[in-house]
């Protein structure tokens, strides 16, 4: 309880009042990188997970992800029992085992991406999206062998393919166990793209190292969301290596498409029409 006191000039009154302080709940309100106001959460969330004053994109989890994009009911996940191991018994700080049991507790996950079939406003499709919440949505083996059945499954269905990128890169703790999934997923796409399929690639906030070095910018459309980092190594170590100031903007969406990289930016409350769009005219 707080005590408050007013004083009246003259000290002809004085009287106290008693107030119950209100904990507010942890979470409630966020700080918006964008605009550095506090934001609502609830109304962020409602908002499809986007400033409601400047339309910041926060970031959300693959399950968040899925549930915006599809017909309500319409996903059926494929490859869910698939669970990364420890093949190299690889050991720094933690143990990598022990890595991933803390971030299948902390997510409900089992790795770093979900796929499966779906439909985007009646269209059938094959949708695999990336989970940065979970090892930075790094691609190991699992991820490589989830998204290059997702893939398979595409083609042999005469399927369109969407993937939505949101990771570090490859994930060290597999060293070339994960580097080897570059190719194999390249392959893969490379298959599909045999029987003139369509393949649409969504980069979001962020799409960096190996992911972006491998099937995230091999679309045959690329699309970003608005102001998302793209690029491979990270701008302060481009900046040591080269010695020299970047470019304002430097591997952001708005960037990479005036340089070609990226066919257009969809904000997120569009994304739904333009891929249901696309599909049409491409298929």
């Amino acid at each position: 309880m707080a005590e408050l006191t007013e004083v009246v000039p003259g000290n002809k009154m004085r009287f106290t009042a008693t107030r119950k302080n209100v904990d507010v709940p942890v979470g409630l309100w966020l700080g918006c990188p964008g605009c550095n106001r506090m934001v609502y959460r609830k109304e962020m969330e409602e908002h499809l997970h986007c400033c409601p004053y400047c339309e910041h994109h926060f970031r959300v989890n693959a399950r968040q992800r899925v549930e915006m994009l599809v017909d309500s009911g319409s996903f059926e996940e494929r490859d869910a029992q698939l669970k990364g191991t420890d093949p190299l018994n690889f050991k720094a700080k933690k143990a990598y085992a022990q890595q991933l049991e803390e971030a299948r507790t902390a997510t409900g996950a089992d790795d770093a991406l979900v796929s499966g079939l779906a439909y985007i406003k009646g269209r059938r499709t094959v949708l695999a999206v990336l989970d940065f919440s979970f090892l930075a949505g790094s691609m190991g083996t699992v991820v490589g062998e989830k998204l290059t059945r997702a893939i398979e499954t595409a083609t042999e269905l005469n399927l369109p393919i969407i993937v939505v990128s949101c990771s570090g890169g490859a994930r060290m703790q597999e060293s070339t166990l994960s580097l080897m999934q570059m190719a194999k997923t390249s392959a893969a796409l490379a298959r599909h793209a045999a029987r003139k399929l369509l393949y649409i690639s969504l980069l979001t906030d962020p799409t960096t190292g190996g992911v972006t070095a491998s099937f995230a910018m091999l679309g045959d459309i690329i699309y970003a969301e608005p102001c998302a980092m793209i690029g491979f190594a990270g701008p302060r170590t481009i900046a040591n290596t080269i010695r020299m100031e970047l470019p304002e903007g430097f591997q952001r969406a708005e960037f990479l498409q005036e340089k070609g990289f990226v066919d257009r930016i969809v904000p997120r409350q569009n994304l739904r029409s333009v891929l249901a769009r696309t599909i049409d005219y491409c298929c």
